[in-house]
C-alpha cells in the first residue's frame, strides 16, 4: 500500500529507524497492530478529519491508531496534514520543498498543484531536508489505511489563533469539492505528573470534543491546558468546520507513561475526529 509512482526529488526521512520502525516489514506489521487493537465505534456520518498524536510509534502508536482505524476501507485523493513546527524557521507557515515524502512504506507525493493555490492565499514557507517529526510520523499510518493519496504537508512555527484562523479559512476554500481528508497531529501536555496531565488534557480535549478551535488555542494561552500543536489543531477544526464537519468526538487518550509505567512526567496524546453527522 505505497503511492504507485516514483519522483525524483523526495524528502528523506530523519526519523525513520528511530522514532519508528526503519524496515518496511517490521514498519508494517506494528502500524498494522496498533489498528488491529484499537476499538473504536463508527462515525456517525461523513468523516471530515482526524485529529492524532506525534511521539514515536512505541509511546503514541495505539491512541493514533484510534483515529486511523477509522480510515480504513476509505479513498482519499488528498490528505491536508497540518503540525506544528519544532524548529524555529523564518516564517509563519512552513511547507515542503520537495515533491514527495520518503517512509519505509513508498514514496507520497506532494500536491504541488493545490499548494501553489494556497500559497496564493497564505504566504507559505518552503523547506528541504527538514527535520521535523510532526507530520511524517503520521504517514505510515495513512499509507496502510489509505494507500495511495497526494499530500498538503503544513508545519506551523506561529501557532496563534490568528494565524490558525487564515490557514483554517484557506484550506476550507482549498478543498471544497476536493475528496480530501484533514489530519491535526499534536501531542497535549509535557512533563508533568500523570494525575495534572490528565486535568490539563481533559480542558483542550474538551475543547476539542465541543468543537470550539478558539478555546484550544485559548486553553495553552491562560495555562489551563496544553498541546504543541494548538494552532494546528485550530486550524483543521476551523477547515472541517468550513467542509461540513460540526461534531467531533475523542476517541482516544493516554499518556507516556501508560507505556514506560512511569507517571512522575508524562506526555498526554489524545486522537479524535471532526464529521458531519448524517
Amino acid at each position: 500500500m505505497t503511492a504507485p509512482h516514483s519522483v525524483t526529488d523526495v524528502r528523506p526521512s530523519p526519523i525513520a529507524g528511530t522514532w519508528y520502525p526503519g524496515n518496511p516489514e517490521q514498519l508494517a506489521r506494528t502500524v498494522d497492530a496498533y489498528l488491529n487493537r484499537a476499538e473504536v465505534a463508527p462515525v456517525p456520518g461523513r468523516l471530515v478529519g482526524v485529529l492524532a498524536p506525534h511521539a514515536g510509534h512505541r509511546y503514541s502508536g495505539a491512541v493514533a491508531g484510534h483515529a486511523f482505524k477509522l480510515l480504513l476501507g476509505r479513498q482519499v485523493d488528498v490528505i491536508a496534514l497540518v503540525g506544528p513546527s519544532h524548529y524555529a524557521y523564518r516564517g509563519s507557515v512552513l511547507t515542503t520543498g520537495h515533491d514527495a515524502y520518503a517512509t519505509p512504506l513508498g514514496e507520497v507525493p506532494v500536491a504541488r498543484d493545490l499548494l501553489e493555490r494556497l500559497r496564493a492565499e497564505i504566504a507559505l514557507e518552503a523547506v528541504r531536508e527538514d527535520p521535523e517529526h510532526s507530520l511524517e510520523i503520521e504517514l505510515p499510518f495513512l499509507q496502510r489505511t489509505l494507500g495511495s493519496f497526494r499530500l498538503i504537508p503544513l508545519a506551523m512555527v506561529d501557532q496563534s489563533l490568528a494565524v490558525a484562523e487564515a490557514l483554517g479559512t484557506a484550506l476550507g476554500r482549498l478543498l471544497a469539492g476536493q475528496n480530501a481528508l484533514l489530519v491535526a497531529s499534536s501531542d497535549l501536555s509535557h512533563f508533568y505528573p500523570q494525575g495534572v496531565a490528565n486535568e490539563l488534557d481533559a480542558v483542550v480535549l474538551g475543547a476539542v470534543e465541543d468543537f470550539d478551535p478558539v478555546g484550544v488555542v485559548q486553553a495553552e494561552e491562560e495555562g489551563r491546558g496544553f498541546a504543541c500543536g494548538r494552532g494546528a489543531i485550530a486550524a483543521v477544526m476551523i477547515a472541517a468546520r468550513a467542509l461540513g464537519a460540526t461534531r467531533a468526538r475523542v476517541v482516544g487518550y493516554a499518556t507516556s507513561g501508560d507505556t514506560t509505567g512511569d507517571y512522575s512526567r508524562v506526555v498526554g496524546y489524545g486522537a479524535a475526529v471532526f464529521y458531519a453527522p448524517a
